[in-house]
């Protein structure tokens, strides 16, 4: 890598996450996949899975320091808010808003890879940035970054029901509102065996209350069930809106 690609680090990090490394290659190994190292055997010696295991152990202690302090729940209320916080999804998303995917190094077969395997890449590049930012900054620049891009979303998962496993919350909106249990129904299917898609209609007696796909039957039910909850949360609001107008 020679100095002006070194440089684009750097700038990124001078930009986006407000001082610059002392190891700059230590921000560089991060957004390194392992499939670059086997591209590059003889030039590239290092991917991000140990800065990853690393970023990961210390976004856990973050969030987990967070919420005691924070809040006086029991244990498994506040492991599903944790669990909702560091999901791949919060922070892949996390990733994109970041900014860094193309500075991640990748083979030219992972660049041509699946939306789903580029959002699982972003969301483990994300962690081995906290495991870097830790070893070269020091644990309370890591607990700031952490609080910046992470923390903040605890609001909105709480006020959305989307820490709740989304087929038990869908299924007690369901009873409470309409008196039935939700089914779901394949609606479509694509693809070969080893990477087959998905589609998945839930109902409530005859209405279709979501869709979602995925990339098991178990992935596309939970985010039909996931847009079915945010159907019924929708109508709540604007009942409660209807009310007090």
């Amino acid at each position: 890598m020679n100095q002006t690609q070194v440089e684009e680090y750097q700038n990124f990090a001078r930009e986006k996450l407000g001082f610059e490394f002392q190891d700059i290659d230590l921000l560089i190994t991060a957004l390194t996949h392992r499939s670059y190292v086997n591209e590059h055997k003889t030039t590239v010696k290092d991917h991000n899975e140990r800065l990853e295991f690393l970023g990961d152990a210390v976004l856990e202690l973050v969030s987990s320091d967070f919420l005691y302090r924070n809040y006086n729940e029991p244990e498994g209320i506040m492991t599903a808010w944790r669990s909702a916080l560091v999901r791949t999804e919060s922070i892949g998303a996390a990733g994109e808003e970041l900014g860094y995917e193309p500075l991640v190094r990748l083979s030219k077969g992972e660049k041509h890879g699946s939306s789903r395997a580029h959002a699982v890449i972003l969301a483990d590049c994300f962690e081995a940035v906290i495991g870097a930012i830790y070893l070269d900054q020091g644990y309370d620049t890591a607990r700031d970054f952490i609080a910046k891009h992470i923390l903040v979303k605890i609001d909105k998962i709480l006020a959305d029901g989307s820490w709740r496993d989304p087929k038990s919350y869908l299924q007690e909106l369901a009873q409470h509102a309409d008196g039935s249990t939700p089914v779901y129904k394949v609606l479509d299917e694509e693809g070969p065996d080893h990477d087959k898609t998905f589609t998945i209609g839930v109902y409530v007696g005859k209405q279709l209350k979501g869709t979602g796909v995925g990339h098991s039957k178990q992935e596309a039910e939970g985010n039909a069930a996931a847009e079915g909850v945010k159907g019924y949360l929708k109508f709540q609001q604007k009942s409660k809106s209807a009310k007090s107008a």
